[in-house]
C-alpha cells in the first residue's frame, strides 16, 4: 500500500472539507468554496489515473474523460479561489476560456501517451496559475498583507513538486506525495487563517460603521447588559444629560423614571432580557440628570452583545412634539378670547362624567348662561369693547364661583359652570345663587362699568338626562325659557326639557317624509243655512295621522312646514287633494256644494299660485265656483299690494276668495273695500261670547259693514243653539261648527252631499 498517496488524500480531504464549512459558516468568503472544492476534487485525479492504466477497456475510456476533466475543474477551481482572495474575481467568459484551454492541454498530454510528458504539462500549467496567484496577491494594486500572500507562494510549490515524478518517474511518487502532503496542510491553515483575518476584519468594519451611524444618530442607543449599560451613543448621553459613558449607569437611568412606573418599567425590561417578549414600545415622561422633564419614546428589543445576550433601547425625544400636541390640544380644548375651556372641553368632560354605572350615579349641575342683549354692547362700544366684556365676565364667573366647579365659555356670549359631584339640588341653587349676587353688581371693563343680565338655564344629572348630548339640550331648552323672564332670570330643566328641540327637528323631519309618502288627508266640516241648517258649503282642513305616532295637531304641522319652506309642497298637495274630491262627488252624485281650502300668508307670495290652481282645476274637471279659497286677515295686512293682486287674478278665474278669521287682526274698510272678496268668516273669538249682548252689537256691526260692502258672512266656531240663534239674529248668513258637525271624513261628508242632493231635487 502506497501511505504517501493515501495520506496526500486524507488531507486533501480534510482541507477541502474544513475550507467548505468556513464558506458555509461566511458566505462571504467565498475564496474557501472555490479551494476548498478544488481541493475536493483534486481527489478524484488519481482515481481517474488509475482508471487509464486498467485493462478494462471500458474503465480505460471513462479514466481517459474522466482526468483531462477533472484536472481542468482542479485548475479552475484553483484560479477562481484565488481570484476571489485577491479580490480580483475573474469574469465566467474569461474563466470559460481558460477552462477550455486547460481541458485541450489535458486531453493533448495525455493522447502522447507518455505519463512524464503528462505530468511535466500537467506541473507547468500548476506553476504558471502559482505564479499568476503570487502576481495577484504581491503587486497588481492588492492590499492584503501578512499570511494570505503565502498562498500564491504554496500554490507555485504545488504545481512545482509535479515536476519531481517528471524527473525521476515512478521513483518519485513517494516523494512528491509526501511534499505535496506538507505544502497542502501549509496551504490549509494559510486560508483558515486568511478567512479569521477576513472574518475579523468584516467584524472591525461593520463596528466602525455601526459606531459612525450611532454616534451621529439624533435617536438616542443604549445597550443594556445585565445591570449595566455596555454602550451608550452620544444622542443617549444627550438625552439624560449625561457627560459621558461612565455617567450614564442603570441607576441614574431609574432614576428619571417617575415612582409610579418603576415597578411595571422593571418587569417589562426583565421579560424582554428573559425572551418572554421579543420587543416593546412605549412613551413615557423622564426626567433629565438636571431634574428637566422631557417626554421619550421608547423601543427595546433582545439582541446581542460581544457574545452575550443583551437589550437594545432606542429612544426618541419627543419633547417638542409632545409640547406641540398639547398646545393644539390646550387650543382646540380652550376658549382663545378667555383662556377658559370651551364647547369641545365641556362635552368631552360631560361623556366622561355620564360613564358611571346608571344603579350608581355621580350627580352633578350644568348651568347655561346667556348674556342677555350683548349684541347691543357691540353695536353701542364696538366689537374690542365687547370682547373685553366677554373677558372680564369669564374671569369674574371664574372667580366668583368655588374652584371645584369648572367655568367655561362655550359661544359668543354663551358660558357654562359644570359643578363637582354632590347634592345637585344644593348645588344649583348655590350656583344660581353666586351668578345672580355677580350680576347684581357693576362689572368693570377697563375705565368703564357695564351692569349684565344673563339668562340661566340649569340640568340636573341624572335626572334632566343621562348623557352629554341630553344634559345640553335640557339645559339649553331652560335657557331659552328663562329668556322669556326680563332680567336676570334662570330655569330649572323639566323631564321633558332633555329633548330639547330634538321634537321640532325630529317632526320637521318627518313632515317632509309624510309628504313624499302621501300621510296628509283632508277633513270636510259642513257649513249650513243660518235660517233653514239646509248644507251651504264645505270646509277642507288639513289631517296628519303620523305613522307611530299618532294624530298631529294642525297649528303644529303647518307651522312647521311654513319654517322649512315645505308649506308651498302640502298647500299644493290638499288643493289637488280638495279638487279630486269636488270632482268625485260630482260624479257619484251628480252635484256639489263649495269647498273651501286654506292658504298659507306664504303661498300667497308665490306669484306662480294662480296659475297653480287653475292648473288644480283643469286638471280635474272642476268649474272654478266649486272652488274656494280662504287667506287669513293677517297675511292680507301684512301683503296687502300682493294680496290684492292674487286675489283679482283668482277672481278672474272664477274662484271665490273669503278671509278667514275677520275681526282678530287690524283690516281696514279700505282694504275690504280693495280686495274684492266674497266671504267674511267671523273668528270663533266673537262668536264664542254670544248671546252676550256687547258681542251681538259687535257681530251685527260687522254683518252691517259686511252688507254694505256686498259680502256674504259666515260665523265659525257655534256649539250652542243660542249662539246659532244670536249668530242668524245678528245678520250672519252661514253657521260653522260643533254644533252641526265635526270635521267629517270623505265618505260621511258624502252623505250630507246625499242628503243635499236628494233634498234640493224634491224642492225643485
Amino acid at each position: 500500500m502506497n501511505y504517501p498517496l493515501l495520506l496526500n488524500a486524507l488531507i486533501s480531504l480534510i482541507v477541502g472539507v474544513a475550507l467548505v464549512l468556513v464558506w458555509r459558516r461566511n458566505p462571504q468568503q467565498t475564496f474557501t468554496r472555490y479551494l476548498g472544492w478544488s481541493n475536493l476534487v483534486q481527489l478524484l485525479i488519481p482515481a481517474s489515473y488509475w482508471l487509464t492504466l486498467h485493462g478494462n477497456p471500458t474503465l480505460r475510456l471513462v479514466g481517459m474523460v474522466a482526468l483531462p476533466v477533472v484536472s481542468a475543474a482542479y485548475s479552475s477551481l484553483m484560479v477562481l479561489g484565488a481570484s476571489q482572495l485577491a479580490d480580483r474575481p475573474v469574469r465566467p467568459p474569461t474563466m470559460a476560456v481558460f477552462a477550455a484551454v486547460i481541458l485541450a492541454i489535458n486531453v493533448g498530454s495525455l493522447l502522447q501517451g507518455d505519463l512524464r510528458i503528462a505530468q511535466t504539462l500537467s506541473a507547468t500549467v500548476g506553476t504558471a496559475i502559482g505564479l499568476l496567484c503570487c502576481y495577484w496577491l504581491w503587486f497588481a494594486g492588492n492590499r492584503n498583507f501578512g499570511p494570505s500572500r503565502m498562498t500564491g507562494i504554496l500554490i507555485t510549490a504545488l504545481g512545482l513538486n509535479q515536476f519531481t515524478f517528471a524527473l525521476l518517474g515512478a521513483d518519485g511518487v513517494a516523494l512528491q506525495a509526501s511534499t505535496a502532503t506538507l505544502i497542502r496542510v501549509a496551504l490549509g491553515l494559510v486560508l483558515i487563517y486568511a478567512a479569521l483575518q477576513r472574518s475579523a476584519q468584516e467584524t472591525v468594519r461593520l463596528r466602525e460603521r455601526f459606531e459612525r451611524l450611532t454616534d451621529r444618530s439624533h435617536q438616542g442607543i443604549i445597550i443594556r447588559q445585565k445591570e449595566r449599560i455596555a454602550y451608550a451613543n452620544p444622542a443617549a448621553l444627550a438625552i439624560y444629560g449625561a457627560s459621558g459613558k461612565d455617567d450614564l449607569s442603570v441607576v441614574m437611568v431609574a432614576r428619571s423614571i417617575p415612582r409610579p412606573e418603576r415597578e411595571s418599567i422593571g418587569k417589562l425590561l426583565q421579560e424582554i432580557e428573559s425572551g418572554q417578549r421579543d420587543d416593546a414600545s412605549y412613551d413615557a415622561l423622564r426626567y433629565r440628570k438636571d431634574g428637566t422633564p422631557m417626554w421619550l419614546r421608547f423601543h427595546c428589543f433582545g439582541t446581542e452583545w460581544d457574545g452575550a445576550p443583551a437589550m437594545q433601547v432606542l429612544i426618541a425625544d419627543d419633547t417638542e412634539r409632545h409640547q406641540a400636541t398639547q398646545a393644539l390640544l390646550h387650543q382646540a380644548l380652550h376658549d382663545e378670547l378667555t383662556g377658559l375651556p370651551n364647547r369641545n372641553a365641556l362635552i368631552q368632560q360631560l361623556r366622561e362624567r355620564c360613564k358611571a354605572p346608571a344603579d350608581n350615579p355621580a350627580p352633578f349641575v350644568l348651568m347655561l348662561l346667556d348674556i342677555d342683549r350683548f349684541k347691543l354692547f357691540n353695536e353701542a362700544h364696538g366689537h374690542s369693547v365687547g370682547d373685553k366684556v366677554l373677558k372680564a365676565f369669564g374671569h369674574a364667573l371664574r372667580t366668583s364661583v368655588d374652584a371645584r366647579h369648572a367655568v367655561m365659555r362655550l359661544g359668543e356670549d354663551e358660558y357654562a359652570i359644570l359643578s363637582a359631584d354632590g347634592n345637585n339640588s344644593a348645588m344649583a341653587v348655590e350656583l344660581a345663587t353666586t351668578v345672580r349676587g355677580l350680576l347684581g353688581k357693576p362689572l368693570p371693563v377697563a375705565d368703564e362699568v357695564f351692569f349684565l343680565d344673563a339668562s340661566m338655564g340649569i340640568a340636573l344629572y341624572p335626572h334632566s338626562g343621562q348623557d352629554a348630548e341630553s344634559l345640553l339640550r335640557a339645559a339649553n331648552a331652560a335657557m331659552h325659557v328663562a329668556k322669556r323672564t326680563p332680567g336676570t332670570s334662570y330655569t330649572l330643566a323639566e323631564k321633558e326639557f332633555e329633548r330639547g328641540s330634538s321634537n321640532m327637528l325630529e317632526q320637521e323631519q318627518a313632515l317632509r317624509a309624510g309628504i313624499e309618502r302621501g300621510e296628509f288627508h283632508l277633513a270636510y266640516q259642513p257649513k249650513v243655512d243660518a235660517h233653514t241648517g239646509a248644507l251651504t258649503s264645505f270646509e277642507a282642513l288639513a289631517r296628519w295621522n303620523r305613522p307611530g305616532f299618532g294624530a298631529v295637531s294642525p297649528l303644529e304641522f303647518i307651522a312647521a312646514a311654513e319654517r322649512t319652506g315645505l308649506i308651498a309642497a302640502l298647500g299644493s298637495t290638499l288643493l289637488w287633494q280638495a279638487c279630486a274630491q269636488i270632482a268625485q262627488w260630482h260624479a257619484t252624485y251628480g252635484s256639489c256644494v263649495p269647498v273651501a281650502v286654506n292658504v298659507s300668508p306664504l303661498q300667497l307670495l308665490d306669484p306662480r299660485f294662480p296659475q297653480l290652481v287653475e292648473q288644480a282645476l283643469e286638471d280635474h274637471g272642476v268649474a272654478p265656483q266649486w272652488l274656494t279659497l280662504e287667506i287669513t286677515e293677517s297675511s292680507a295686512v301684512q301683503n296687502l299690494d300682493q294680496t290684492v293682486a292674487q286675489v283679482a287674478q283668482l277672481r278672474a278665474l272664477g274662484v271665490h276668495v273669503a278671509m278667514d278669521d275677520f275681526g282678530t287682526g287690524f283690516s281696514s274698510l279700505n282694504m275690504l273695500r280693495t280686495l274684492r272678496l266674497h266671504t267674511i268668516k267671523i273668528d270663533r273669538g266673537l262668536i264664542d261670547p254670544l248671546p252676550a249682548p256687547e258681542s251681538i252689537a259687535v257681530v251685527r256691526a260687522i254683518c252691517q259693514l259686511a252688507q254694505a260692502l256686498h259680502l256674504h258672512v259666515v260665523a265659525e266656531g257655534v256649539e250652542t243653539t243660542a249662539q246659532a240663534e244670536a249668530a242668524r239674529d245678528a245678520g250672519c248668513g252661514e253657521l260653522q261648527g260643533y254644533l252641526y258637525a265635526k270635521p267629517l271624513s270623505p265618505h260621511d261628508a258624502g252623505q250630507w252631499l246625499a242628503q243635499h242632493t236628494e233634498h234640493h231635487t224634491v224642492i225643485t
